[in-house]
């Protein structure tokens, strides 16, 4: 019997190195969480030992959810007909496509897996291959053991997701090979799986692989919001928001410059609301000595509706604020002291193209607090690709202002539209296609964002 530990930073990556290195046949003989990921130990040619105390209840349950897994799998492969000329794959590409999949011969499992964390139960092992994992043996009433059994069950479900997602793709590559083909692509240009099946679902009928992805393209195109006007030209305050690191200051400067070019000094002014970095206000300082434009610091001595009076004069406003961590509570006042000006101020998100899609979308949920018309993109210069942020744009309505791809002020910023950005993703995207297991994860991630919601 050969026996190996793995860690990796999820269940997924974890289940490919063992897939890798001892192969199909590898049981998991024990999983658990550590710092940083999880730790996985497989074994070849394992034999799982016997139970000293038995549980007839709990084992002939994991019997039939075992069974029931292998009744999915083997529906999967073979794929039956859901009428006589529609094979049951085009339901899982479209509509509840992936719902069918995750819960199709399956769903009673999912259903013995939420009871076993949600009652305590006797400990039992036994053993785990992919679509099985070995519960942790704990005394009755501990709750540390507890606490272990419901993190292998956790892992259990992540590797039947793995599974599942795997087998979806499969199907769905071996049926529908042009459908798979396109949903290859879209996940080549970063956009998030949902939206991917979304526009998908526009191009159902359409036979001809380019004239599909000319159609995906147009229908990408049309539905990435974007701000008609540009706010420099509306006039009036805006304020720049985001995360630290993101770009606001540049971007401030940026805007600035280009309104003075345009304009002239003596309509706009510059505003800081950031006193919680040292020296952040001198930088905006200096940006309005060379513009030649006034500069106010929003602090203790005077509030933001103070300096705004004082500069009620000016036809642009431009507002700076501070970068922090969400639970901080000086982020919570400075967007709350936004929120209180209602329309008066016009919040944009600063987001650089360079975050996950996750971590924009947290962002977003942050700074929405305050009321937000639209965004701007930064970095779009050091981005692999461009789909997670018009993911994001076209998932919570959030339009497009405008893109910063580089440094130079006031040079590398310009207004956002709708096919031009979709041009520079597909360009951005590069010719190396996504392979198959990273697409299984694809699947496997949206099984388990349905099951959460």
């Amino acid at each position: 019997m050969k026996v190996k530990r793995f860690f990796a930073a999820d269940m997924r990556q974890a289940m490919k190195l063992v897939r890798d290195e001892l192969g199909a046949d590898a049981s998991i003989i024990a999983n658990r969480r550590v710092a940083g990921g999880v730790e996985l130990t497989a074994a070849l040619d394992y034999e799982a030992p016997r139970l000293t105390t038995p549980t007839p209840g709990l084992d002939s349950e994991l019997k039939k959810t075992q069974e029931r897994i292998v009744a999915a799998r083997a529906e999967l492969e073979v794929g039956e007909m859901a009428s006589h000329d529609q094979p049951l794959v085009n339901r899982q590409l479209f509509g509840d496509s992936m719902r069918h999949a995750a819960r199709q011969g399956s769903v009673e499992a999912r259903d013995l897996l939420d009871r076993l964390i949600q009652e305590p139960v006797e400990p039992a092992a036994t053993s785990a291959r992919p679509a099985a994992a070995e519960a942790a043996p704990a005394q009755s009433g501990d709750d540390a053991g507890l606490s272990a059994m419901r993190a292998e069950l956790a892992g259990l479900r992540e590797m039947l997701e793995s599974q599942l997602g795997g087998m979806a793709w499969g199907q769905l590559n071996q049926h529908k090979p042009k459908q798979a083909g396109l949903w290859r692509r879209l996940t080549q240009m970063g956009l998030p799986a949902e939206v991917s099946q979304d526009l998908l679902r526009q191009v159902s009928d359409v036979t001809e692989p380019r004239q599909a992805w000319r159609m995906l393209l147009a229908y990408l195109a049309h539905r990435v919001p974007v701000l008609r006007e540009e706010p420099l030209d509306a006039g009036g305050v805006i304020a720049l928001v985001g995360p630290t690191g993101a770009g606001k200051t540049t971007t401030l400067g940026k805007l600035a410059a280009r309104y003075v070019l345009k304009h002239g000094s003596q309509h706009v002014a510059l505003v800081t609301m950031d006193t919680y970095r040292i020296g952040a206000h001198e930088q905006l300082r200096t940006l309005g000595r060379i513009l030649n434009v006034p500069v106010k610091v929003v602090d203790e001595k005077q509030d933001l509706n103070d300096v705004l009076a004082d500069f009620a004069g000016k036809r642009l406003v431009l507002i700076d604020t501070a970068g922090l961590q969400a639970n901080d509570p000086y982020l919570r006042g400075q967007l709350d002291t936004l929120a209180r000006q209602g329309h008066r101020v016009r919040n944009l998100l600063v987001l650089a193209a360079t975050s996950q899609h996750r971590v924009m979308k947290a962002a977003y949920h942050t700074y929405k607090a305050c009321g937000l018309s639209g965004c701007i993109l930064t970095k779009i210069d050091e981005a692999a690709t461009l789909g997670e942020s018009l993911g994001l744009a076209m998932e919570q309505g959030l339009p497009v202002a405008y893109l910063a791809d580089g440094q130079r002020i006031p040079d590398d910023i310009s207004r956002a539209v709708g096919h031009q950005l979709v041009s520079r993703a597909v360009s951005m995207a590069g010719n190396d296609a996504p392979a198959d297991q990273t697409m299984a994860d694809v699947f496997a991630g949206m099984m388990h964002t349905q099951r959460a919601s």
